[in-house]
């Protein structure tokens, strides 16, 4: 019995009260009502849904009426949401920081990690998305922050 997996690439961008969703050109928007234990309840497209989300760091898996879908990283990729926002790194979802590993001042490599956050149990690694110059860092190890909020400010 051969198995065969179709891809589908899907970019996911934050956006005024949630997510929009890239899929084949078509715009969906997404909104994260409760996350909880790996629960989620979504408006998407302005039909609630919930959706059940496991993870093993690599990839995650979102399960949505019985329906399971893969999600990993594409290369280059921050698990598929852009941190930056005009010259800061942003939060992508509400949560909690873990580590901070830069200051102000220190220099940067593309990639590097920068801060690490904790989001609906799931890792979040801020990276750097160019070599350049830590101008401020805004959130502390413990601080629970906001989807959007800057995090860091980073110069060339």
């Amino acid at each position: 019995m051969k198995t065969t997996f179709n891809t589908q690439t899907i970019e996911l961008n934050p956006s005024n009260d949630g997510y929009v969703a890239t899929l084949d050109g078509k715009n969906i928007f997404i909104k994260i009502i409760r996350a909880e234990n790996g629960k989620m309840e979504l408006l998407i497209d302005d039909q609630r849904v919930v959706a059940y989300v496991s993870s093993d760091l690599a990839k995650r898996w979102v399960t949505i009426d019985g329906e399971t879908i893969m999600l990993t990283k594409t290369s280059g990729a921050k698990q598929g949401v852009r941190h930056d926002h005009a010259g800061g790194l942003i939060a992508p979802m509400p949560g909690q920081v873990r580590s901070v590993n830069v200051k102000s001042g220190d220099d940067v490599k593309k990639g590097q990690t920068l801060l690490t956050m904790e989001a609906m149990k799931m890792e979040i690694k801020i990276q750097a998305l160019m070599d350049g110059k830590i101008k401020s860092v805004l959130a502390a190890q413990g601080d629970t922050v906001e989807r959007e909020q800057i995090l860091i400010e980073m110069e060339n």
